[in-house]
């Protein structure tokens, strides 16, 4: 795992290798380290690697030395994490561009990483009205006295209340930044910055020093949707980056909830056309929030005893069906997590579960998420 460390690095140091390609090389090589030693005939046959993108490997790999260039990386950049290392966030690993590189600084919690503490993204417009920045705080506060992790880009407005109002209330925040995790973007966030550092974490997928530039933020979006178990819109215009989040958070399977606002409000139009599309609207009762996304204890999440577990392996179920109900834990799982643990195609995990459904042994929960009936 060390050696490929290094790989995952200076793969990610080759322009036009993003992360897509980088899991396909993955999946086609079975490792980057065997993947830096094909030849340009065997890169060749990896979907995306056409004549241009061949080029630039043939002439960037053979400049770089993978183990060298990582202790010289790391005297700048020395906190991160890549899909090699068993810290790397476990749920960026669900969606399917997953950076290559995480850096962090802070408060490293292992529970968040691997996906046993809830974390919530918390997203919005930088001008909010009064209104949206009273809710940002009021759930913000919510969320943190009930154990979740506030998960935000630390830019003006919904974000900045949103860090701010969860530490006030003794939570954990994660800052998810499109700059190095060195450079502050607002400037005038620095001293939520420092706040943050000592109560939270700050994460980036570009290196120390990185200044900020407009197209690293839509793609920090999908980081901030990724790292979350869901995504809460507090006030949205129609063209907010908010509407971004939103979107990749759909895409990955997470579930998207939404403020109301009035019809004439402009900071509102973005989160009116979420709802029209399926998002959940946030009511003014809170404990409805905190139930869905899991605070409140259900009878139905209480660990199942071995001889419970062992009647819902039927033997009467096909291979495909176990296998599918092997994968899901009493804890929800969405679609693509599972189609991942079992090795299986959509089509086919799609269809084991529909009959699992029939069967009552599997149900299906907002943003296709699934779980065990016990």
């Amino acid at each position: 795992m060390g050696q490929e460390r290094a790989y995952w690095l200076a793969w990610s140091q080759i322009s036009g290798v993003g992360p897509v390609l980088l899991q396909r090389l993955q999946q086609h090589f079975g490792t980057l380290a065997a993947a830096w030693e094909a030849t340009p005939a065997q890169l060749g046959k990896v979907e995306g690697f056409g004549f241009q993108t061949l080029q630039k490997v043939v002439q960037q790999r053979s400049r770089l030395q993978p183990e060298q260039f990582l202790v010289q990386h790391q005297e700048q950049n020395p906190n991160f994490w890549t899909p090699a290392d068993a810290d790397y966030p476990r749920l960026l690993l669900e969606i399917p561009s997953p950076p290559p590189i995480v850096y962090y600084r802070g408060e490293v919690d292992l529970q968040e990483n691997l996906g046993q503490k809830q974390l919530v993204g918390i997203v919005g417009t930088r001008q909010p009205s009064e209104y949206g920045i009273r809710w940002t705080r009021q759930i913000s506060t919510a969320l943190a006295k009930n154990g979740f992790t506030v998960v935000s880009g630390l830019a003006e407005g919904i974000d900045t209340e949103s860090h701010a109002a969860t530490m006030k209330a003794g939570g954990r925040t994660i800052a998810v930044l499109g700059t190095g995790v060195d450079v502050v973007y607002p400037s005038k966030n620095r001293e939520l910055y420092k706040q943050i550092l000592t109560a939270g974490l700050v994460v980036s997928e570009y290196r120390a020093k990185t200044p900020p530039d407009r197209t690293h933020f839509p793609r920090r979006n999908r980081i901030i949707a990724g790292l979350s178990r869901a995504v809460l819109v507090m006030e949205a215009p129609i063209k907010s980056g908010a509407l971004i989040t939103a979107s990749y958070a759909n895409d990955f399977g997470r579930d998207v909830y939404v403020l109301p606002g009035r019809l004439d409000d402009y900071p509102s139009q973005g989160c009116l056309k979420l709802l029209s599309q399926g998002a959940a609207p946030i009511l003014k009762e809170l404990d409805e929030l905190l139930k869905m996304l899991g605070a409140i204890p259900q009878l139905d999440s209480v660990e199942a005893s071995p001889s419970l577990q062992q009647q819902l392996a039927l033997p009467t179920l096909s291979p495909e069906l176990q296998r599918v109900i092997d994968a899901i834990a009493s804890e929800s799982l969405p679609f693509d997590f599972i189609i991942q643990q079992t090795g299986m195609s959509a089509g086919e995990v799609s269809s084991a579960l529909l009959q699992l459904e029939l069967m009552g042994l599997v149900s299906q929960l907002p943003g296709m998420r699934y779980q065990r009936c016990l």
